[in-house]
């Protein structure tokens, strides 16, 4: 094979910058290119409609990652391979431009794959975002509406419901990597809460039941890159990460007006019971 197939894959060139390095903007850029492995976390919302989910999620994690990293890390080797690092920033959709240049009349078997991926990504996204919001409702975090299930099908539609309602709003961006921003920043905020979570009750309470328990090393790496991405993403884009937190906040009224306030009117209750 021509040797220039492989030009951006050589060290000397893989690395050559087209701007100034600057640490936040590679902290945004971990933040952006970590979403597409962001469904690591998903199965541990339905760990109550798994089947010996102490046995099987462990194994489900561990053989997702390594082949999930695989493929994507090898897929994009496969566009750096076929196209520069400008037709890579050029291009709207990388895949379709990849079929294009490569498989000819075969090209549109790639749209029709990203669409299809895309529609496996946000079912499970909708699938288990609907379980969180559920059983924080169930825990009384949230307003009990998001709590009710279906008598016959047992899913929370509710929660189900609220979440097709909030992700609209979220659609009013027109800038996806500004609404990637934004999800991320919020995800591994509460990601890094939750993992340092975990530290403080080995501690605190080393001897509670634990089905499923792993070494403090990684919650520890984890932490530590966590850190890293957070600091300097709020650094590099500021204002993008503050309306991020703002949008978070907007759950504060949620809370005092769903959970808190506990002598609602019967007007409200009524209209509840009524749409339910």
């Amino acid at each position: 094979p021509d040797l220039l197939e492989y030009y951006w894959l050589e060290p000397a060139n893989a690395f050559e910058p087209f701007q100034d390095y600057d640490v936040g903007l590679i902290a945004l850029a971990f933040l952006q290119g970590s979403f597409a492995y962001g469904g690591w976390n998903f199965l541990n919302y339905v760990t109550e409609e798994l089947v010996d989910p102490y046995v099987n999620l462990p194994r489900a994690i561990f053989i997702s990652i390594p082949l999930v990293t695989f493929v994507y890390v090898f897929a994009n080797i496969a566009y750096v391979t076929a196209m520069s690092p400008q037709e890579l920033l050029a291009s709207n959709a990388v895949a379709v431009t990849f079929g294009e240049k490569l498989l000819g009349v075969m090209a549109w078997i790639m749209p029709i794959s990203v669409a299809l991926s895309t529609f496996g990504g946000v079912n499970g996204s909708l699938f288990t975002s609907s379980r969180l919001f559920f059983a924080g409702a169930r825990e009384g975090h949230l307003p009990s509406l998001l709590a009710m299930i279906h008598v016959k099908r047992c899913t929370p539609i509710p929660a189900l419901l609220f979440t097709c309602l909030s992700t609209l709003l979220m659609l009013c961006t027109s800038d996806m990597y500004t609404l990637i921003n934004y999800v991320g920043f919020i995800n591994y905020l509460f990601y890094g809460v939750t993992v340092a979570g975990q530290i403080v009750l080995r501690y605190k309470q080393p001897d509670i039941h634990r089905p499923i328990k792993i070494s403090l090393i990684w919650p520890v790496i984890y932490l530590i890159f966590w850190a890293f991405l957070l600091i300097f993403s709020l650094y590099s884009e500021p204002i993008v990460c503050g309306i991020g937190l703002a949008i978070m906040l907007t759950g504060v009224p949620v809370y005092f007006l769903g959970v808190y306030w506990e002598n609602k009117p019967q007007c409200i209750n009524a209209f509840v019971s009524k749409s339910t």
